[in-house]
């Protein structure tokens, strides 16, 4: 294996607006996909529940290429991925704004993909999908089968990896996440799927651990969450055909779960001793387990499953007693996270892949179609608001210090209440 160690330079003005670290927002931070807990759950400032290209616009930005990864908001920066079309290739690239203007502080290019080579993606993909993480001074961004990499704060590549191979199917998706010195994200491709852990400092593979099933279809895009569980950490991380929880430090099994999908996109969620998350394609459960268990636990800890109404692309979203759903197609749903009673079932509008956040007791929902809504979170259903961007909206929301961030297919948006 070799990991490339190489340092870029920026180019001229860019370099400049680089170095100027003002920290306009104090405070700010999601530092991953779907936030601080990993879990869609926003705590600061009121946030607007209203907004459009004239109403609670901060500012919008054209970002270059098309990349549906979600934005990560730390210390008044704005960091993203996009690919950018060069002839049949793509320029795989990290940028970084300014979170109070919306300024394009460096863009980087930290992968060139040979169109000759690149496996062809899904229609709803894109060759940026996963988030990047930041962590300290450190920014952690990962294309999939393309490669993993780490800048600093003023878009210096630190490392980068492309030695992990796979055979992917419809492209790049899911995450990684950083827990302690490792780096941990899926390889859940056309075959041999497996979980690998790089050394966070240094990108070098520690382990790698093969899915321990058989899966008619094998490919998944989930993105792992971190829990714990008698005081141990714990990565827990769907697969085609079942799940599985590692030990973060060598990535051995601890325990799994064993089920009938492929595809798996939504990130789980924790609480209550449970984990809760889907099953994916083509007829997706939402399964809540007892994370107590050791080797296979498929007859054991599987407490509640619930069939109708379980997303295939949006994440579940877990707030005090309640677990909070919305299906791809618009079937929105409120269930006891203990024992999976239904409190109500909603249609709200259009078609889901981005997933759900709250944020001051409201869950925020936004459809492909740029269209938000806005529900009490409560065991009874309501309406508070509804808003709207004219343009694609695939990304999940971001949000620090009262700044809203949306990405759209051409564009970032920052809205705050005015």
């Amino acid at each position: 294996m070799s990991c490339k160690l190489r340092i870029s330079r920026h180019e001229g003005s860019l370099a400049v607006l680089a170095g100027i670290m003002v920290l306009v927002l104090s405070g700010a931070d999601w530092p991953e996909f779907r936030g601080p807990t990993a879990q869609g759950r926003y705590h600061g400032k009121p946030l607007p529940t209203t907004w459009s290209p004239e109403q609670n616009l901060l500012w919008k930005a054209t970002i270059p290429g098309l990349g549906w990864s979600s934005p990560a908001l730390v210390d008044g920066r704005v960091y993203l991925t996009t690919a950018v079309p060069r002839g049949g290739d793509h320029s795989l690239r990290a940028l970084c704004l300014d979170a109070a203007t919306g300024q394009i502080v460096w863009d980087v290019e930290v992968f060139h993909q040979d169109g000759r080579t690149a496996p062809p993606i899904h229609s709803k993909n894109s060759h940026a999908s996963p988030s990047p993480i930041v962590a300290g001074e450190r920014i952690y961004v990962h294309f999939g089968h393309q490669g993993t990499a780490c800048l600093d704060r003023t878009g210096h590549i630190i490392w980068t990896n492309r030695d992990i191979r796979y055979a992917p199917v419809h492209g790049n998706g899911g995450s990684p996440v950083l827990v302690d010195d490792m780096l941990i994200f899926s390889c859940d491709g056309a075959t041999n799927p497996f979980v690998v852990g790089l050394d966070a400092s240094s990108g070098r593979e520690r382990w790698r651990t093969p899915r321990s099933w058989e899966a008619t279809k094998r490919f998944a895009f989930c993105t792992p969450l971190v829990i714990e569980v008698d005081g141990d950490k714990q990565v827990f991380l769907p697969g085609a055909g079942g799940a599985a929880s590692y030990r973060p430090r060598d990535g051995r099994e601890i325990w799994r779960v064993r089920y009938d999908g492929y595809s798996v996109v939504p990130r789980p969620v924790f609480g209550h001793g449970l984990v809760f998350f889907s099953t994916g394609y083509d007829l997706p459960s939402l399964l809540a387990v007892r994370v107590d268990g050791r080797g296979d636990v498929t007859e054991s800890h599987v407490v509640w499953q619930l069939r109708r109404g379980a997303p295939l692309n949006p994440s579940p979203l877990l707030v005090g007693d309640e677990l909070y759903l919305v299906s791809d197609q618009g079937l929105a749903s409120c269930v006891d996270a203990r024992t999976g009673k239904l409190h109500w079932q909603e249609r709200v509008p259009g078609a889901y892949t981005s997933s759900p956040m709250e944020a001051g007791g409201l869950i925020y929902l936004l459809n492909e179609t740029g269209q938000a809504t806005i529900l009490r979170a409560r065991p009874t259903f309501e309406i508070v608001a509804r808003s709207k961007v004219p343009e694609r909206t695939l990304a999940s929301f971001a949000a620090a210090e009262g700044l809203l961030l949306l990405r759209s297919q051409s564009s970032l948006y920052a809205f705050r209440e005015r």
